[in-house]
């Protein structure tokens, strides 16, 4: 078991810091956060979306700022989904779960179509990703995933989830899986608790750990772990952890892409401090990219601190920048293919 305090030398981390913004233009303040050269990445929220108009002004004006940050969001379906008017409702991904139990093949299609019309959708409004898929095993106790995962199978997931990824990958976007190693098996939400799983290691990597296994194996781009404490494992949550991060994301499983925080604001991060505390501790057990939203005081504190403490980015990072040409929406919504996922995605949303 370990049972290591978070925190640590700071001379031998490197990441960069991923922020939001307060509504539909960027501030004054908020182009002097984005232009900071610690600030990797901004994601976008639904109190950021007012029109595909007012979108793409809003993308391109975090462009002009920064050519290169990263633009994320948290758009994967069914109850999260940040823009609605003007995308194709997507389904939550239990409904692939669903009609796998009748028509396995049909369910992998859809997914996989699912995959590369959201990520076609984001990318014709110049977004490199959406943070997806989920890859949680439901048993049918957790508040905040629930329908978000696919199945209660984590054979299922792996397959399901593999398919919206090739979707996606084809599409040119980046994927990413959450909440390592398994957030489906507690019923606290870590946006307003410190949920505890006291199951053993061999019952975690016997339900949670095939999907995130099966997706690394077949190269996925990215791994956001849980604001979970697992406590017969380790006493730190999963994103503070160097045993969960390092030992066995990258040593175990062999996983070489990107690692995100959860959002550090979230009361789950709290165990370990302020905010300054928690983003040296996610970077130091092994985080990439960090997300501090929600609390723009906060965010400048963490910019002064990894800007005092020349905090260099991590070299893993730019391969999340969406890939290849990406037509714009009218040519997507004008093509056959986007008609006919859209609406057979459509009869499952």
């Amino acid at each position: 078991m370990m049972d290591k305090k978070p925190g640590g030398p700071v001379n031998l981390i490197r990441g960069s810091l991923m922020l939001d913004l307060a509504g539909y233009e960027v501030t004054a303040d908020e182009q002097r956060l984005l232009a900071s050269r610690v600030t990797g990445g901004v994601i976008l929220f639904s109190r950021n979306y007012q029109s595909i108009s007012q979108l793409k002004a809003l993308v391109a004006q975090i462009r002009r700022v920064k050519p290169d940050i990263l633009i994320a969001v948290d758009h994967e379906g069914g109850r999260v989904q940040r823009f609605r008017e003007g995308f194709t409702r997507l389904p939550p991904m239990q409904s692939f779960g669903n009609l796998y139990q009748q028509q396995p093949a049909l369910a992998c299609k859809l997914a996989h179509e699912t995959g590369w019309l959201m990520a076609s959708e984001l990318r014709a409004i110049d977004i490199d990703f959406t943070f997806a898929p989920v890859l949680d095993v439901d048993v049918g106790v957790s508040s905040v995933i629930g329908d978000r995962s696919f199945a209660a199978s984590g054979d299922v997931v792996a397959e399901l989830a593999q398919a919206l990824v090739a979707g996606m990958k084809e599409a040119g976007m980046a994927a990413t899986g959450k909440h390592f190693p398994g957030h489906g098996a507690i019923h606290a939400d870590s946006h307003v608790s410190l949920p505890v799983d006291s199951r053993p290691l061999l019952e975690i990597e016997r339900q949670d750990i095939p999907p995130f296994a099966h997706l690394i194996q077949s190269g996925l781009d990215a791994v956001m772990p849980a604001h979970v404490i697992y406590d017969q494992v380790d006493k730190l949550p999963a994103g503070f952890s160097p045993f969960w991060l390092q030992d066995y994301l990258r040593a175990k499983l062999r996983f070489n892409g990107v690692i995100f925080s959860d959002d550090l604001s979230m009361e789950g991060a709290s165990v370990a401090g302020g905010v300054v505390e928690r983003v040296q501790a996610a970077l130091v057990a092994g985080c990439d990219m960090v997300l501090v939203c929600n609390k723009p005081a906060e965010a400048c504190k963490v910019v002064e601190w990894m800007e005092n403490h020349n905090i260099l980015a991590s070299e893993r990072i730019a391969s999340m920048r969406a890939k290849g040409r990406a037509p714009s929406l009218p040519e997507l919504q004008a093509s056959v293919r986007w008609r006919q996922a859209s609406e057979s995605i459509g009869k499952l949303a």
